[in-house]
């Protein structure tokens, strides 16, 4: 359903369009948790370190496409809000065809250097020949997940938050089952889980583009043109700052878990299914802000920024409601939650995945804030402090990682740079909001 996020109480349309956004990236978070709960129960603790190990540079192409999606949400929502009903369709069909281009690119280049991206980050002998074949599956269904990806920007774009959620909701729970099925009857081991995924995904792409289509149908427009090099530009400007921040994160990450792969297999499957549970969360907080970019978006398309002010509060009312209750659950259920992930866990994998959620879990108090800042601040093509704020975060992370884990503190200390990072980015983006660059925009 089309929806036009200027009208109405800004607070409750930002809430209706926000929750099944939420609801969509829960069951996408679903993916990668059942691949790493299958791995680890029906496989062992090396396959949950292998699909571990191979996420982080999973998150490479996932940036990608996640930069591909804010880039043309963002365009087409204030195309939209700006009732230009022929560049929305004319900038959805650029969308697609250089986001496909890109893809074939980033498979070409995957197949190509993620045997040495494994080697660059120290993975252990023991799980390097799954980590690859994982790699390689993922990276054969890449073009799945680009164009899923950018089907549900213009969902987005478009006031149109609960279809995407339906095709992940049945996508989702699919995936669990269909791994299940490869790996306990058919003994596929990590490359069951990986396939699954594959296939599942495949699905939701195909259904959600042929939707995105029959919903431009809709709009009353002329015959649009096919491509536009103006509207790609456009796009690519709010693209590239999304995909470098994606990528940089991913970056970072990666040169972490080089850290984290030097103390061996045991605390690297306690780190894979501890992250997993923190980047469910993140994630989550993360597209209740890419629903406060789209409500930016149209409003500022619509000339009404003092809606944009009453969406931030209700913004951070919102994901406060989430970060609450999921930090006090991460401290108090923490062992649980990581033996969920493992039949035998080790008493050092145990510790290492308890460790992490117990030191980080209460800062999602101070991130989520942040990513509402910055949610206003891509929204409204404020490009330059959004990667301010960004990139102050992750380097932060990623030096006090390397120069913690070397004091006595060790792993744990690798831990502690996520809530220093954060609480000092958070202060930046809040900076950058209050001054009101967003409205100069």
């Amino acid at each position: 359903m089309i929806k036009d996020l200027t009208v109405g109480k800004p607070e409750r349309v930002l809430w209706k369009f926000s929750l099944p956004l939420l609801g969509s990236i829960l069951f996408q978070q679903l993916y990668n948790i059942a691949d790493s709960l299958v791995a680890g129960k029906f496989v062992g603790e090396n396959a949950l370190a292998a699909v571990g190990n191979s996420y982080e540079i999973t998150l490479i192409f996932i940036a990608f496409a996640f930069g591909c999606n804010i880039g043309s949400s963002v365009v087409i929502a204030k195309l939209f809000g700006a009732k230009r009903w022929n560049d929305v369709k004319t900038a959805v069909n650029t969308t697609l065809i250089a986001s496909a281009a890109l893809c074939a690119l980033l498979m070409l280049l995957g197949f190509l250097l993620c045997p040495a991206l494994l080697r660059v980050i120290n993975t252990p002998d023991e799980i390097f020949a799954d980590s690859r074949l994982y790699l390689n599956i993922y990276i054969g269904g890449l073009i799945f997940l680009f164009l899923y990806n950018i089907a549900t920007g213009i969902f987005s774009a478009l006031g149109d938050s609960t279809t995407p959620f339906v095709f992940l909701a049945i996508s989702s729970v699919s995936n669990i089952f269909v791994d299940i099925l490869f790996v306990t009857a058919f003994h596929m081991g990590v490359a069951g889980v990986a396939w699954a995924t594959f296939l599942c995904q495949a699905v939701s792409c195909v259904l959600a583009v042929a939707v995105v289509f029959r919903r431009l149908r809709q709009l009353p427009s002329e015959r649009a043109p096919l491509f536009s090099g103006k509207l790609l530009g456009e796009i690519t400007r709010i693209a590239i700052p999304s995909i470098l921040q994606q990528s940089f994160i991913s970056v970072g990450n990666i040169l972490i878990q080089s850290i984290i792969n030097g103390y061996g297999a045991p605390v690297i499957a306690g780190y894979a299914a501890a992250i997993k549970l923190n980047n469910m969360i993140i994630t989550s907080f993360t597209a209740l802000a890419n629903g406060m970019s789209n409500f930016t978006a149209q409003n500022l398309g619509a000339k009404l920024p003092d809606r944009v002010r009453e969406g931030f509060r209700g913004g951070a009312k919102m994901v406060y409601a989430l970060a609450i209750p999921v930090a006090a659950l991460y401290v108090l259920a923490s062992e649980p939650l990581i033996r969920l992930f493992m039949t035998d866990a080790s008493a050092l994998a145990l510790q290492t995945g308890v460790s992490f959620l117990r030191i980080v879990s209460p800062f999602y108090l101070v991130v989520n804030i942040k990513l509402i800042a910055d949610g206003v601040l891509r929204g409204s093509g404020a490009m330059r402090h959004f990667m301010i704020g960004t990139f102050t975060d992750l380097i932060l992370r990623v030096v006090l990682a390397f120069i913690l884990s070397a004091t006595p503190l060790g792993a744990n200390g690798i831990w502690m740079s996520w809530p220093i990072g954060w609480s000092i980015a958070t202060t930046v983006s809040l900076v950058f909001y209050k001054k009101g660059v967003w409205k100069r925009m």
